[in-house]
């Protein structure tokens, strides 16, 4: 049993590692609606803001994102508590 934990929780480390190399994503957008001035189209930037989210929270083509990590702390969890 010690050994399903210990592996779970690798896969909990690397999910969470992933997700967190991915907010770089939306810093990036953020930065960009913060710097906006009046003449820039707020609601394009804020839509980018609003995708960036999205991909990091639900994944991309080939990534799981957040929903992931979800997935993996429950298993974690689950194992830990048997």
């Amino acid at each position: 049993m010690a050994e399903g934990l210990e592996e779970a929780r690798k896969k909990l480390d690397d999910e969470y590692g992933q997700v967190r190399r991915h907010l770089d994503k939306i810093h990036a957008a953020l930065d960009r609606v913060d710097a906006a001035g009046p003449e820039d189209d707020l609601y394009d930037l804020l839509k980018d803001l609003e995708d960036a989210v999205k991909e990091v929270r639900n994944g991309g083509l080939i990534g799981s994102g957040a929903k992931g990590h979800k997935r993996a702390l429950d298993n974690y969890r689950e194992r830990k508590v048997d």
